[in-house]
């Protein structure tokens, strides 16, 4: 399965600001690397070929469906709200054909085009034994998601990504675990792997009834995330937030992680944008790194010259 995470590169080195398990954008950065290759100054290069990073990628999901399954999925559907609207709607095309080439039909629909029954899950086409989840309703508890949610509990089914991994890897409460040395060191993770981490992850607290005064008096300090959010829905820095705004949050599971700001590149003299550097990886290793470029207060896809950008790595930091 394969998981996204993270980085703010800062003077004091790279700081990880979290990790998803849906690795959205992974296809289209290959794509990416494959243009700008042929330019890269001598002295750098990709990570890796678009080629390798896109068979590595498609191949993590299908080795996770087998391992749920027992066997290769026969049909699967590309799974997301109004998938066709979605600013990455052109990479579930390309998952679509990349399956399609190794023999597994596959389809994108949005959750309400599935059908639960005695038989299993499936379409107006016939069944889906497998689904690359893409919906953000990570927990599976809208309406629309039922008939997933059913068949995932009752075996019938493989999900990546499944509820459970995000719970395990991208609940962002996980990474004030990350990012307690001594906690770590107790459940048997090495020394030196444990204060990696505690270096690189901006000190993270759950944000709870007993220290909600303590961090509001330093919210300059400290950006605001919703434990289970993703996009940057929800999330505050401290030097923006309301206290309207504050006191919304307290209805929901919020961390403070301590502000940790973003590189910036400027792309025209007279343009100024943030980067948001991402490692896609999976059981294999790292896959790619790429860059998300924006302007304002979180990541989008609407800045003008924003968007994805490839990242290249110096030959001496390439793993052989």
């Amino acid at each position: 399965m394969g998981k996204i995470s993270h980085f703010h590169l800062t003077v004091e080195g790279p700081r990880l600001i979290e990790i998803n398990t849906n690795p959205g954008g992974l296809l289209l950065n290959a794509f990416l690397l494959d243009a700008v290759q042929s330019c890269a100054p001598a002295a750098w290069a990709p990570w890796a070929t678009g080629a390798a990073a896109r068979e590595a990628g498609v191949s993590a999901w299908i080795e996770d469906a087998q391992r749920q399954l027992g066997r290769m999925p026969r049909r699967m559907a590309i799974v997301d709200v109004t998938p066709r609207e979605q600013f990455l709607y052109p990479e579930f095309e390309l998952y679509r054909q990349a399956f399609q080439s190794r023999g597994i039909d596959t389809v994108i629909r949005a959750p309400e085009e599935l059908i639960h029954d005695r038989n299993g899950l499936r379409d107006a086409d016939g069944p889906v034994d497998a689904i690359y989840n893409r919906l953000t309703d990570f927990a599976l508890r809208e309406p629309a998601c039922q008939p997933l949610a059913a068949a995932y509990l009752a075996g019938l089914i493989a999900l990546t990504p499944h509820p459970r991994a995000h719970a395990v890897y991208a609940d962002k409460r996980n990474l004030a675990v990350l990012d307690a040395p001594q906690l770590l060191e107790s459940y048997g993770i090495d020394a030196s792997t444990a204060n990696l981490l505690a270096k690189a992850i901006p000190s993270t607290v759950e944000l709870t009834a007993g220290n909600r005064d303590a961090l509001w008096a330093a919210r300059d300090h400290y950006f605001f995330k919703p434990a289970s959010g993703y996009g940057s829905r929800g999330s505050y820095r401290g030097d923006k937030v309301t206290r309207r705004t504050w006191e919304a949050m307290a209805t929901a599971a919020y961390v403070a992680q301590a502000f940790a700001p973003p590189s910036v590149r400027i792309p025209h003299a007279d343009i100024t944008l943030k980067a948001d550097v991402r490692c896609f990886a999976s059981e294999a290793g790292t896959l790619l790194f790429a860059a998300r470029l924006y302007q304002g207060q979180t990541t989008n896809m609407r800045t003008t010259h924003g968007g994805f950008a490839a990242v290249l790595t110096s030959h001496e930091a390439r793993v052989p």
